[in-house]
Order: structure tokens, then C-alpha cells, then sequence
């Protein structure tokens, strides 16, 4: 975009680049979001930050009148650079509380001097003043939207101690913590302990109904309940079991999300894996910038404005899944992977989850009805997993990941693709789908858009709007 578009969009209150920039008034030393419902300050006033680390890093102090904690957040494809996307899935499942950036570097690859490059290239900030930003947010949001004490609060969003807590927020917004939740609006939502609700913003349009239906159609019994109002799953974080339910609020453009969890430590990482889930951190204007010249997509884009791509809680589950969907019906594959959950999952009181890969590369699968070739794909599959050589954290770019998914056997570039896909990878494409093998020729002017188009054409035929 250029200063024009940015200067379009914020005099507009244009919802759908909420999150694409953030605004910074000198006059006042406040970052906004494009929406804020404040005064529009003057044009000669006005910088503009691709992010709001870039922003923060520049000397502006976050809104508390337009929340820059609830916006969207960072879109997930960031120009050309796969590597910053990667390493923002890291940072989001909180790479650097307990390592510094040389070793998220190693992790994806590349040097930590090009890593910062990268970083300053397309958020304007460095990746630890990312994750300052992301934390500092994620603190802002717990003390608007929950009742958590504030110590609590400081080691939920990775503050090593609480000094270091109140110093940051007396710094950035000239308050202590417990004056900010006493000045929220709305106030805490008070509940029991253990039980918290989030609303997380996405850009419009969403199309909740077609991704809900997708997520329904492939729920694992007993792991996943999904209506057409909710989406309901266990989770099993760091030792200990929980759930969370997502609904769907238009009139916020948000999504509802409720956490039941013991432990406060890894909300953050719990709602990053939410907003995976249900992608949104999707830019529905660059999808449909793209995809729209093609006349075969058209229709389909007009039918289904904002469609996302479905995520996925865990990617060894999710693997997992894909294997036990080769070659069966959506309808079996989902039969199947429940009776695996049942078998060698923890049962709990009217739920189970899912099992760890340790256990199912020691599972005789056969006993459930697995047929002897995905039995034994699934066990070599968990078996890499449980020693580190495969892992589904964004440390390995969708080459590496389908190079060593299809060293496994019985495992294709089909199953290596969809599960790019449901990681959150854009540019997936399932090519030897049964409905994409004849469009693949057509495939490349769909980048970087092309797990976008295979859902549009999957959710085309599944309604019957094309063949």
C-alpha cells in the first residue's frame, strides 16, 4: 500500500485493514488502529507502521480507546517472506520465553542477523520487540477481558517477574495495570477459576458458515463437537487437560472464544493455536485480489466472500487424520480416527484426548480396524515425531515438511500438501486431490493464494455450485 491507500483506509474507518497498519499521532504520542473512533488527527500529524511492534518500537504508546491489543494482529502472509511467517508461528507458541533469537534462527534455518533483516523489512521491528508487543497485548487483553490477579496476569503473557510487569505498562501507558482494569469500559468478566473468554477480531468478511461445516464434517468423536453455532475440543497442554469452545459474534467481528484450563501459563499459546484454527489472521482483500481473475474462481468468490482455510489444534493429530482419510470417505476417515482417540486416548468424564504420538508409535492399530499399510504409517509417523526428526511447529518450511512426511510409507505429496494446508501454509495445494488434479495447470496463477482456491473449489462442489 501506499500513503494514499493508508490515508483512504484510515479516514474511511475501513474495518477490513484493521490490523494491515497502525497509525501514530506525534501531536499525542498514541498508536491507533485504521478503525479508531477518535477524532481523525490532521494528515501532517499522522506516521504510519506496518505493525505495532514498529510502532511501539518508534515511541508511541498503544490506544486504550481503540484497543490496538484486539485487532487482528499481523496478516498471515507477509509479501513474499514464508520465513517471517514461520517464525511469528514460533514466536506465537512462545519460541522466545526461553531462548533468545539466535536460536529461533537455527530453528528455521538462516542466520540471526538475516532473521532480523527480515524482520525489520516487513514489521518495521526486530523479533524481540515482536514478542514485547505480542506479550504486552496479550497482558492488556487479560486485564480488560478476565478477572485473573495480576501476578497471574504477568506470567500467563511471559513477564518474568512482576516488577518487570508493572515497569512496562507504567512505561507504555503511563498507568499501573489494576488503574488500566479499572478503567476498562466494560469491565472483567468475573467466572470461576479456570474458565476465561476472549473475543478475537478478524478481518471481513468471514465465512463462518462454510468453515464451520468444513470443521463438522471432520470432527473426531469424542475429541471435537461441532454444531452450526459452535465448535467445541479437548486440549492437552503441558501435562494437563482442558477444553475450549468457539461462537461466532458478527456484530463484533470476532469470534467468542471460552477456555476451560487449570492453569493460566499457556493461555497465550492456547489462543494462538484458536487463531489458527480459525485463520484470522487471513487477509480476505489480498485473497480476493488474487483468486478473482480467474473465471473459474469468480463465482465461487462471490458466493463465499471470506472464506478462510480451516486450521488445526495439532498437527500430529491432524496428521494422523489425513493418513486415516486416504482413499475413505470424509464421513469414515472421521469414524476411524475416533475409534483411535477412543482406544489409545485418555478417556475423561464425556470427552477424550487425543493420543501423543509416544503412545500410538507402540499401538497395535490393527486391533481397531486400521488396515495394516496406515497402521504402519501411522506408527513410523509417530515414531519421528516422538525423536524430534518431524515436527509441526513452523521450524520447517512445506518443502522439508513433505520431504520427510513422504519419506514415511504409505505417505504422498497429497497428505504432505493437505497437511500444509491445515498448518496454515497459503500456498498448499493438495495437487493429486480427486477435484484439484485437472486444475493444477491452472495452479500457479493462483500463488500464493492456492490453499484458498482448493477450498473454494472443495466448498464449490460441496454445495454444488460447480463440478
Amino acid at each position: 500500500m501506499d500513503i494514499r491507500a493508508y490515508e483512504r483506509a484510515r479516514l474511511a474507518r475501513d474495518p477490513r485493514f484493521d490490523g494491515r497498519f497502525f497509525i501514530g499521532v506525534t501531536t499525542t504520542g498514541i498508536y491507533c488502529r485504521p478503525i479508531c473512533p477518535a477524532p481523525s488527527p490532521k494528515p501532517q500529524n499522522v506516521r504510519y507502521f506496518p505493525s505495532a511492534a514498529a510502532a511501539a518500537e518508534a515511541g508511541f504508546r498503544p490506544c486504550l480507546r481503540c484497543r490496538p491489543e484486539a485487532s487482528p494482529g499481523t496478516p498471515a502472509w507477509l509479501g513474499t517472506s514464508a520465513t517471517v511467517s514461520r517464525a511469528l508461528k514460533l514466536i506465537g507458541e512462545s519460541a522466545l520465553d526461553d531462548a533468545g533469537v539466535e536460536a529461533l534462527a537455527v530453528r528455521l534455518g538462516i542466520g540471526s542477523r538475516h532473521l532480523r533483516r527480515l524482520f525489520l523489512k516487513y514489521l518495521g521491528a526486530t523479533p524481540v520487540a515482536v514478542a514485547q508487543t505480542r506479550r504486552v497485548h496479550f497482558a492488556k487483553k487479560l486485564i480488560d477481558e478476565t478477572n485473573l490477579p495480576m501476578t497471574q496476569v504477568a506470567m500467563a503473557s511471559g513477564f518474568s517477574s512482576i516488577r518487570r510487569f508493572n515497569a512496562t505498562f507504567q512505561g507504555l501507558y503511563a498507568r499501573t495495570p489494576s488503574a488500566l482494569r479499572k478503567a476498562s469500559a466494560k469491565g472483567s468478566d468475573v467466572g470461576e477459576a479456570g474458565r476465561y473468554r476472549f473475543h478475537l477480531g478478524y478481518r471481513p468478511p468471514y465465512d463462518w458458515d462454510s468453515l464451520i461445516e468444513f470443521l463438522g464434517r471432520r470432527a473426531i468423536p469424542g475429541v471435537e463437537s461441532v454444531t452450526p453455532g459452535e465448535y467445541r475440543r479437548t486440549i492437552f497442554m503441558d501435562g494437563k487437560a482442558g477444553a475450549i469452545a468457539v461462537r461466532h459474534v458478527p456484530g463484533k467481528r470476532s469470534l467468542e472464544l471460552q477456555i476451560e484450563y487449570p492453569d493460566p501459563a499457556p493461555l497465550f499459546r492456547i489462543v494462538e493455536r484458536v487463531r489458527r484454527i480459525f485463520d484470522l489472521g487471513a487477509d480476505p482483500g489480498d485473497v480476493t485480489r488474487q483468486l478473482i481473475k480467474d473465471d473459474r474462481l469468480r463465482p465461487l468468490l462471490r458466493a463465499h466472500p471470506g472464506l478462510r482455510v480451516p486450521g488445526c489444534w495439532d498437527g500430529f493429530e491432524m496428521a494422523v487424520r489425513a493418513i486415516l482419510g486416504q482413499q475413505v470417505s470424509v464421513k469414515g476417515a472421521s469414524t476411524m480416527t475416533g475409534r483411535v482417540a477412543s482406544a489409545y486416548g485418555t478417556v475423561l468424564e464425556d470427552s477424550v484426548l487425543f493420543p501423543p504420538a509416544n503412545v500410538l508409535a507402540e499401538a497395535d492399530l490393527t486391533a481397531v480396524g486400521v488396515t495394516r499399510q496406515r497402521a504402519r504409517s501411522i506408527r513410523e509417523l509417530a515414531a519421528a515425531v516422538a525423536e524430534g526428526e518431524i515436527g509441526f511447529d513452523g521450524a520447517l518450511d512445506p518443502p522439508q515438511l513433505e520431504e520427510r512426511m513422504t519419506r514415511i510409507s504409505g505417505i504422498g505429496p497429497w497428505t504432505a500438501q493437505y497437511l500444509a494446508m491445515r498448518l496454515g501454509e497459503p500456498d498448499a495445494f493438495p495437487a493429486d486431490d480427486l477435484y484439484l488434479r485437472d486444475l493444477a495447470g491452472h495452479s500457479g496463477a493462483w500463488r500464493p493464494w492456492r490453499a484458498y482456491a482448493a477450498m473454494y473449489v472443495w466448498t464449490g462442489i460441496q454445495n454444488g455450485e460447480t463440478r
